[in-house]
């Protein structure tokens, strides 16, 4: 079993030369009606050229295209400064880049770098990726009359009428990009037609060390908000991480192949999973074989978001070493997410989760799901064993301590491989008001201690194919 150290060493901060560079040397006043983008990319270059210190964004509306982050960078976005990326595609070049856990041409990132040191946003500033000019959107996730809006301002729909596109070219693109990529080209001039379709993250860091984002609001992504990709000694704190609740693919944090991370006092209201953990996909993901691992995350709180905390579904990497403590849920799908899927492979352990609190959430308070599909509605359970092999998910030696949700389906469910169950689960202590207790299926010394489940259904725990380490009768607390 895998010892549980309770925490580890604050990650290094960025070391930023003492130079300070205004951005009003280089544009006098901010533009409303204007695009800004060579002066604050300018103003980049000339900071970086000089060794690297601090861009100052003063207050006003900063109108930009992508901009390209250097090394020894610090871009101080004062309160009132808001940097809005425009939502025209054609400003955005071509790349390769990393896309939901594979190497993928995309759209470069309206904030985007790789292979640098010392980099930091700081300030009271607001970033927002002009998404909305991106996304598609599904007809159920609004009202009739936002619907009708939608509609009414421009943009096509599906044959089916149950999404929404900006544009002709982002609908088409989808089949276009599978065929090429199935076909296995990865020129980005190939993929031109189909840039509509190839949103990008807001920000997008990769491989790189000491990143330090603290003090923003990064909202409004044209699909995951922040992806930090092969990135160590990681600091998130005291940041606003806003997306559409109806965003698609509006993911808060993505920490992916990330060591030594520590994420704090922060708030996400995102259109997807909130805070989550991953590490390349299925063979990639395996191939390149880089882990997330010694994260702590602590004193967040999610108000949206499929999931509170997630870990997958692309794990392929593994995932190993985290803690995260004193956090609350209100009104996600989910709070406390593990999902993946056959043919991912990947090795989860080593996780300490605890004192997280949790209200009005949609489905399951605690999910174990590797039958995870990617699709809405499409999650399933089967009970016939495969083989296993490098391709089986291997969940193990993962604790839930001091646990309290008001208000979900489940508890927790439980939904492990019926060939490989889930390893060494232990949940000690947790309270909750839920119309379903615990169910559970396929888990292998599974630790239940200190349960006070007040459920509509009983009985409160039901088990399938579980053997048991430990089990204490949960406490009734209905009157």
């Amino acid at each position: 079993m895998i010892a549980q150290q309770a925490t580890y060493p604050t990650p290094e901060l960025p070391v930023i030369p003492d130079r300070t560079f205004h951005l009003h040397a280089f544009v006098p006043a901010p533009d409303p009606l204007a695009l800004c983008t060579e002066a604050l990319q300018q103003a980049i270059d000339t900071c970086s050229e000089a060794g690297g210190g601090t861009v100052v964004i003063p207050p006003g509306i900063w109108r930009s295209g992508p901009l390209r982050l250097r090394s020894r960078l610090r871009l101080h976005a004062e309160e009132g400064a808001l940097i809005l990326f425009e939502p025209e595609p054609e400003l955005y070049p071509l790349t390769e880049s990393q896309y939901e856990g594979e190497t993928a041409i995309r759209c470069q990132a309206p904030l985007d770098g790789e292979d640098l040191e010392d980099i930091a946003f700081t300030g009271g500033g607001v970033y927002d990726g002009g998404g909305q000019g991106w996304r598609p959107v599904k007809r159920f996730k609004l009202t009739v009359n936002q619907w009708s809006e939608l509609v009414k301002s421009g943009g096509v729909l599906n044959e089916a009428g149950d999404m929404w596109w900006p544009s002709t070219e982002a609908m088409n693109g989808e089949a276009l990009v599978r065929s090429l990529r199935e076909q296995g080209v990865n020129e980005p001039d190939v993929y031109l037609p189909a840039r509509t379709f190839l949103r990008p993250a807001l920000l997008s860091i990769r491989g790189s060390k000491r990143v330090r984002l603290e003090g923003p609001t990064f909202q409004n992504s044209p699909a995951w908000c922040l992806h930090l990709h092969s990135c160590e000694q990681v600091t998130v704190r005291n940041l606003n991480v806003r997306n559409p609740w109806y965003s698609q693919n509006g993911d808060g944090l993505d920490l992916d192949s990330c060591r030594h991370a520590l994420v704090e006092h922060s708030t996400f209201d995102v259109g997807d999973d909130a805070i989550c953990l991953k590490s390349g996909k299925d063979e990639e993901g395996r191939r390149r074989a880089l882990p997330t691992e010694y994260v702590t995350i602590r004193h967040c709180t999610v108000y949206h978001g499929h999931g509170g905390i997630v870990i997958g579904s692309e794990m392929s990497g593994g995932v190993r070493a985290v803690r995260a403590s004193d956090c609350q849920f209100m009104n996600t799908d989910i709070g406390l997410r593990f999902k993946s899927a056959r043919g991912r492979g990947g090795i989860v352990e080593d996780i300490v989760m605890e004192r997280i609190r949790m209200h009005g959430i949609q489905r399951e308070a605690v999910s174990f799901h590797l039958f995870y599909a990617g699709v809405e509605g499409s999650e399933g359970y089967e009970e016939a064993k495969h083989a296993v092999s490098e391709e089986t998910p291997v969940f193990r030696d993962i604790t839930l301590r001091d646990l309290s949700c008001v208000g979900a389906e489940t508890a927790l469910l439980i939904n492990g491989l019926p060939e490989l169950p889930l390893s060494r689960l232990t949940v000690d202590g947790f309270e909750a008001e839920t119309v379903r207790g615990v169910v559970g299926r396929n888990a292998d010394q599974l630790k239940l201690a200190r349960l006070k489940l007040r459920t509509a259904v009983l009985p409160e725990v039901q088990l399938t194919h579980c053997t048991l380490a430990e089990m204490i009768e949960p406490e009734d607390r209905r009157e």
